[in-house]
């Protein structure tokens, strides 16, 4: 029987394959075991550079979906989607064995840095190394609070027999022991570098934040917030498309971002995580499309949603759209990674723009069985180096930006009943930067202005949406929204199939795209019930939502070796 947890916790005597730091922390490390480690600050900084690594930041998702409405993977679910989640999947398993290895570095480095001080270590970066420290098992910890509830809470190497009779510690116990590494961190860590970046003050801030606004303590979220705005060490870069491009390496919004390299093949995005958000004609596979559901979410121009704006055509849906739709989602005929996009059936050629002519269009069903069921392909963060760098990525994956620091202050504010003119100066400096406008400029953008609590959340939460789609956090939205039992409980559509029958309905008929407007309820989600009734859309599945899901399981073997208890449902 394997002992996880009791592994995880001892992971102090497992340290290998660490990453070692020179001119970008990724140069490999051969193994070596803790008890002749951590003597000195390069060793404790091979240490911290693992936990750089892609796969301690691992988004929610499975495969080519991210489990939110704002995705769709072709006709398929998976078990979070199907609402069939247990104790034995493999990411509940993963996701808890990644971040208790993440604790057990960190707890190894925080027991023994003192070693390396003694071998004469320059203290001030040595201290600089155990902020950072405190950062990731804080960190580590306001995940598995936020998926799993009340978890073991260990800081020290303990025996086996001590590690099989630990049980969960209360949620609120270990939050605050969260917080105390959060802010130990923000003692301890600079606000910038000259150089080589590492953690930082404001990501200290930012992830705090974070924590706390995911488990409902708007107080401190408002307040970490607040204090990231408050270093003046960040802004929102000038363009909301170039920020997420491979060109932008470094920027004033980025607050924690992983590095990734082509050359040493790190931490690049490569494979299925590539394929699959690129069109056919590209060369890619357009498995993971952007939703319908996303695609509707997008306000127009004059602030309103498409069910209540003059200004919106189903038959042009990215007519008149906020900024973020057409930079995030690639809009129909125009040009994209080299060709004329097109999903209409009667698109069966299109343009390839380099040579001039006309060739087969395999982004339409027409064409391509698997070409986009729902029409939709990404186009945020993607250009022509994607293909030139031969499939690879290595843009920075950011973890948290500026952006995201000030909707998360206005929605702390927002849930405390706070509202005020800092709430809408930050709602209105996104979205001004979307409209390529400063925020003063509220004639040539559709401002924010002081409303009601129901209204604003509903505001800021449309605002999220639109500037943060594809950063694999709208789960995680749903999820502390309360949200998850109404969003994911609903049908994902696509085109019309056959294609044949797609085109004598929708095309000839002058109904393409979309034959209806679709409805907004009441918590910005759109309905596409009445588009469905028509006939003149095709259902590709439909989402199941359990709530038992807001508490995953543990593992099955955590709970099968020790005394820890399983969550209620599972």
């Amino acid at each position: 029987m394997k002992r996880n947890f009791i592994r995880n916790i001892f992971a102090a005597a497992l340290i290998f394959a660490a990453t070692a730091c020179h001119d970008l922390d990724l140069n490999p490390l051969s193994s070596a075991a803790s008890g002749n480690w951590y003597r000195d600050l390069q060793q404790i900084e091979m240490a911290l550079n693992t936990l750089d690594s892609a796969k301690f930041w691992r988004a929610d998702g499975d495969n080519q979906t991210d489990w939110s409405d704002d995705a769709v993977y072709r006709n398929a679910l998976t078990e979070m989607e199907n609402a069939t989640l247990t104790s034995s999947y493999h990411l509940v398993q993963t996701y808890w064995r990644l971040n208790y290895q993440m604790i057990s570095y960190a707890n190894t480095i925080l027991n023994r840095y003192e070693t390396a001080l003694h071998n004469g270590a320059n203290k001030e970066k040595l201290m600089q190394y155990v902020g950072e420290a405190h950062f990731y098992r804080a960190v580590a910890y306001g995940r598995l609070l936020c998926k799993y509830g009340d978890v073991p809470y260990v800081t020290n190497e303990i025996s086996i027999d001590e590690a099989l009779n630990k049980t969960r510690d209360s949620k609120e116990m270990v939050l605050k022991h969260a917080y105390e590494d959060f802010d130990k961190a923000i003692e301890l860590l600079p606000n910038s570098y000259s150089g080589l970046q590492r953690i930082t003050k404001g990501a200290a801030l930012a992830l705090k934040a974070r924590t706390a606004l995911y488990l409902s303590d708007y107080k401190t979220a408002a307040e970490a917030a607040k204090a990231v705005m408050d270093l003046g060490v960040y802004q929102l870069h000038p363009s909301y498309s170039d920020l997420f491009l491979q060109k932008t390496r470094t920027s004033t919004e980025f607050i924690f971002t992983l590095s990734r390299s082509l050359s040493l093949d790190y931490n690049v995005l490569k494979g299925n995580g590539v394929y699959h958000r690129l069109p056919r004609n590209a060369g890619g596979w357009a498995g993971r499309e952007p939703s319908w559901q996303l695609l509707a979410a997008y306000t127009c121009t004059d602030g309103l949603p498409i069910d209540k704006s003059p200004l919106f055509n189903p038959r042009k849906p990215f007519l008149n759209r906020d900024p973020r739709c057409t930079a995030t989602i690639v809009p129909f005929d125009s040009v994209f990674l080299g060709y004329v996009y097109s999903p209409s059936p009667a698109d069966s050629l299109v343009l390839n723009v380099g040579t001039g002519k006309m060739v087969r269009n395999q982004d339409t069903r027409i064409v391509a069985t698997h070409a986009p069921y729902n029409g939709l392909v990404w186009k945020k963060g993607i250009d022509e180096s994607w293909i030139a760098n031969k499939y690879i990525v290595e843009s920075p994956q950011i973890i948290v930006r500026y952006a995201d620091v000030l909707l998360m202050y206005a929605e702390a504010k927002i849930e405390l009943g706070e509202i005020d003119q800092s709430v809408v100066d930050a709602m209105n400096a996104v979205r001004a930067r979307a409209y390529g406008v400063s925020a003063a400029e509220t004639t040539k953008y559709p401002a924010f202005t002081i409303k009601g609590q129901d209204e604003m959340r509903l505001d800021l939460r449309t605002e999220r949406r639109m500037e943060l789609a594809g950063e694999d956090l709208r789960f995680a939205d749903l999820v502390r929204w309360r949200l998850a039992e109404v969003a994911l409980n609903r049908k994902q559509y696509g085109i019309l199939d056959p294609a044949k029958e797609c085109l004598e309905k929708l095309v000839h008929a002058n109904k393409w795209f979309w034959p209806t407007t679709p409805k907004i309820d009441q918590y910005g989600l759109p309905d596409f019930a009445e588009m469905e009734a028509t006939g003149l859309i095709r259902v590709l599945s439909e989402r199941k939502w359990d709530n038992r899901q807001y508490l995953w399981p543990l593992p099955e073997k955590e709970v099968k070796i020790g005394k820890v208890t399983q969550n209620p449902g599972y």
